[in-house]
């Protein structure tokens, strides 16, 4: 199954495209979508959807899955962030996909088991995981690509609980 990670943003958009057998997860790409600074979000907003969907078209993924939304402090970055996030969800289910939405700390108990982990824990776990020799760059790449490991646990546990 190749899945697709993603961590919603709207500046810097962290994605990660794995191939997941039941057993082993090998990395396929990763990255990050950036937008442009100072643009009008509505541009900003337009140019996330058409990257995004180019990289749908580009590595079809079987699944995908968004990282939820914490923000605890600035409501105008978080409203920002939550608009973009709307959006990313509309271009996966107008290409046919039905993303599933997992917490920050759903994801760090399904790579790191212990779901308060911090952020260094993660990448770490991450690079073991997908047998890189170095961390994924930007951060918000090695987040996508937790989220997509996150998913293929969560898949193959659901299953098991179908048979």
């Amino acid at each position: 199954m190749v899945i697709l990670g993603i961590d919603p943003g709207y500046g810097t958009i962290g994605y990660g495209v794995v191939r997941y057998d039941g057993r082993k997860f090998t990395p396929i790409q990763y990255g990050a979508i950036t937008t442009q600074i100072g643009a009008p979000m509505h541009l900003r907003l337009c140019e996330l959807y058409d990257d995004l969907c180019t990289l749908i078209d580009t590595f079809h993924p079987e699944a995908a899955a968004v990282e939820e939304l914490f923000f605890n402090q600035n409501i105008t970055t978080g409203i920002q962030v939550a608009q973009a996030r709307g959006v990313i969800l509309l271009a996966l289910a107008q290409k046919g996909l039905h993303p599933v939405s997992y917490t920050p700390s759903q994801v760090k108990q399904s790579v790191v088991g212990y779901g308060k982990a911090d952020k260094h824990q993660m990448m770490e776990m991450t690079r073991i995981m997908l047998g890189l020799a170095k961390v994924p760059r930007p951060d918000d790449a090695a987040d996508a690509l937790a989220v997509a490991i996150c998913h293929g646990h969560a898949s193959r546990s659901a299953l098991y609980t179908q048979k």
